[in-house]
């Protein structure tokens, strides 16, 4: 059962070298919500900056300051460590008095604004991240740097999970766990594990079509996602209209988030599929005995607002992605680790 594969890159293995996180002030990330809090309601709403902050710990703080339990604090997603970001958080509070958020606020941690929402934050229900990057040190020739950036532009990147998804022995574990080597109680690290275990076989599936040149573009027998959504429908026989629909990038084609239940996808995808999951065989197993269902992701990441300006062997780059979606499946395309 391979845990960790060569991953394919769309535009060849980047010649460049460089420097990802000198500082956190070189990694920002802003968190889109997508809505406005309501300005009332029984849950506080806090946007926070954090510099070399974890998430989880910041919400612990935020509940020991409230005088609530770990579960009353919700946010919509984690966000890095060794980086600048700003981040919603919710906290429930009922009829408890709220507290000076300001006690909270350190070199690490500031509060940016302090409201109410009628409901708890829940994980992925934000729009994206907006993220503003320095590569420093450029090593190699940057001849080709502008045309890769326009090429990724035009047509996104492939959508693969991040090494966060992964951890240091996430797949491990996952491994261990559904051989019945270990028993893992916590609920958080269950579902670390699971997730992991479905992330390795999508990328396994969309690197063989990353290679293949295939996977952005329709074969006979995908799945399309509509975008800006999960819907997805079942494509037959791939024609014009469709082909269209890609390029434009209104429909992407997806691959498997595996669980139970049949592959929707149907001829060559399907093959494609079961033979990477086969090659997986512990973590399909595993993932179906846990209750999870096919599910779909997109193969393509198209990025947003996307803007970059080289500073000497320095390149600062700024673009939005969809909640879900790394950064790392960007800077991937564009230097090597």
């Amino acid at each position: 059962m391979p845990t960790t594969i060569t991953l394919a890159h769309a535009l060849g293995q980047p010649t460049l070298k460089g420097t990802v996180r000198a500082t956190p002030e070189d990694f920002q990330v802003d968190e889109v919500l997508g809505f406005d809090p309501d300005g009332s309601g029984e849950h506080a709403c806090l946007h926070i900056r954090k510099r070399g902050a974890n998430t989880a710990d910041v919400a612990k703080q935020l509940a020991r300051l409230a005088g609530v339990k770990h579960m009353d604090v919700s946010y919509a997603g984690l966000k890095d460590r060794h980086a600048v970001t700003t981040q919603w958080f919710s906290v429930y509070l009922g009829n408890t008095p709220e507290p000076d958020w300001s006690q909270l606020e350190n070199e690490s941690v500031k509060i940016l604004t302090a409201t109410r929402h009628r409901r708890k934050l829940r994980r992925g229900t934000l729009k994206g991240n907006r993220f503003k990057l320095w590569l420093r040190e450029l090593q190699g020739d940057t001849a080709d740097l502008g045309q890769r950036l326009q090429t990724i532009a035009a047509t996104g990147v492939p959508n693969y999970f991040g090494e966060q998804r992964f951890g240091y022995d996430n797949l491990e574990k996952a491994g261990a766990m559904f051989a019945g080597r270990i028993k893992v109680k916590d609920r958080n690290k269950r579902s670390i594990y699971l997730s992991a275990a479905r992330a390795a076989i999508f990328n396994h599936v969309l690197s063989q079509r990353v290679a293949a040149g295939t996977w952005n573009c329709g074969l006979n027998g995908d799945v399309m996602m509509l975008a800006g959504s999960h819907s997805i429908f079942p494509v037959e026989q791939v024609d014009e209209d469709i082909e269209r629909r890609i390029k434009e990038q209104d429909i992407h084609p997806t691959g498997p988030l595996w669980g139970r239940g049949a592959l929707p996808s149907g001829a060559e995808v399907n093959t494609l599929e079961r033979t990477c999951g086969a090659a997986h065989a512990v973590f399909c197993e595993g993932l179906e005995r846990a209750g999870m269902r096919q599910e779909r992701r997109a193969l393509r990441l198209p990025l947003g607002e996307l803007e970059w300006r080289l500073d000497g062997r320095d390149l600062w780059l700024a673009f939005f992605l969809l909640s879900g979606s790394y950064a790392t499946a960007v800077l991937r395309e564009l230097v090597s680790a």
